[in-house]
């Protein structure tokens, strides 16, 4: 006699419906899959699956096809084999540290890197009794000298923050790997402004000299609307990925994926874009070298600018002897100027907007106090004021008509 089962209640039947779609739907997105429970056809299957590797799924926080796509493309304009997504930049830059570092090491930092990097280093690193010291980016000698035994990570960044001094990064990179009587020591880019366009970080000089991890700020240019914040963290190494893979789960670092599909969105144009800023903020760099309240530009493709060199060597090509740069440049007002006449200056201004961050669509500008964020004043940097400016992709003539009115208000015509 046939068993026969009871028709589930309409709340059971709208959670265990057995409706599945056709397959083979195309579109030019990707889908976005939501998770943090995964299912397993049986128990056989559960308890054969690896997290740590992309062959199957176990839970939300260890990867679904849609953070999967995104690391696979991340990983593919990094010139990278593996990558990780985090919240945020600084997290990416947290996951790299927590994972490679322990009580005893030492990190060598750039004296002009992201100021939130330094912090964690003088905070939470500090505390779990992990040192730290900054090195002169400009001076391939002065890291070579502070490398010892137990100096375990090296971070690089290039240009420097804020300031855009533009280190020699093969340099850098050759010091890292000669250092220990050739042992080496693991070196970490910050990779953010060059976005994986201007420069190939596994590949410095077309020889396969590589810095070991790169990491990335989504919330910049691959985002590209100045709404989602997200980190990669890209390696070319199996077991320096597997590391860095392992406390990135024991961290707990997860990301939303409507936010990978916000970035799946917009990679497909960055490199245009990447482009576009570009170019506008050569325009008004250039604008603002003649301007007689102004000092110095501070962008790497300028001759003269710090390591303008360097930028040369590593951003342009044959192929295209133009190079490429980040829509970010800074400049020092002169010292003679007060500080309430470079606060109403940028107060001034309408298009460009007062806030942190880079790469959305609208151009930004921020006052900073140098004095207060290096140990000393930096060489290659007059005195003055120095206002960073985030181009975006309004028409450049507009924002200069901008910088020129606000300037003119400010007392600076």
């Amino acid at each position: 006699m046939a068993t026969t089962h009871p028709t589930p209640h309409p709340s059971t039947h709208l959670i265990h419906h057995p409706y599945q779609p056709p397959s083979g739907f195309g579109a030019p997105m990707p889908p976005v899959h939501k998770a943090s429970t995964v299912f397993f056809a049986n128990v056989a299957a559960m308890r054969a699956r690896d997290w740590r590797n992309k062959a199957g799924y176990t839970y939300g926080l260890h990867g679904t096809p849609t953070t999967f796509t995104l690391e696979a493309r991340m990983a593919s304009v990094e010139g990278a084999r593996h990558c990780l997504l985090v919240p945020s930049g600084l997290a990416a830059i947290a996951n790299v540290s927590l994972a490679l570092l322990k009580a005893g090491d030492e990190v060598l930092i750039p004296s002009n890197a992201y100021g939130p990097n330094k912090a964690l280093a003088d905070g939470e690193l500090a505390q779990w009794g992990i040192s730290h010291a900054l090195y002169d980016p400009m001076n391939p000698a002065d890291l070579a000298a502070r490398i010892t035994p137990r100096t375990a990570l090296v971070w690089l960044e290039v240009p420097g923050s804020v300031t855009m001094e533009f280190a020699d990064l093969p340099a850098l990179v050759r010091v890292c790997r000669a250092a220990n009587d050739g042992a080496g020591v693991r070196c970490a880019l910050d990779n953010t402004w060059g976005a994986g366009l201007a420069f190939a970080p596994f590949d410095l000089d077309g020889a396969g000299l590589a810095v070991d991890v790169s990491i990335h700020a989504l919330t910049k240019y691959p985002s590209g609307g100045g709404d989602v914040l997200m980190g990669s963290v890209c390696t070319v190494d199996d077991a320096l990925h597997e590391r860095l893979l392992l406390a990135h789960m024991r961290l707990g670092l997860g990301v939303a994926a409507n936010d990978c599909e916000t970035i799946l969105r917009s990679l497909p144009s960055m490199a245009l874009r990447y482009d576009a800023h570009d170019a506008a903020a050569r325009h008004l760099a250039l604008w603002l070298t003649q301007h007689r309240a102004v000092s110095q530009v501070l962008h790497p493709v300028l001759a003269g600018a710090p390591g303008h060199a360097h930028w040369q060597a590593l951003c342009t090509s044959a192929q295209r002897p133009q190079g490429r740069a980040a829509g970010l440049f800074s400049v020092m007002l002169h010292a003679r100027l007060s500080r309430d006449q470079v606060d109403a200056f940028c107060d001034g201004l309408q298009l460009f907007k007062l806030g942190y961050s880079w790469g959305g669509p609208i151009s930004l500008v921020v006052p900073y106090e140098l004095a207060t964020m290096r140990p000393t004043w930096p060489q290659s940097v007059q005195p003055g004021h120095l206002v960073r400016f985030s181009i975006g992709l309004e028409d450049p003539a507009d924002l200069v008509a901008d910088l020129q009115q606000a300037l003119a208000a400010a007392g600076m015509p």
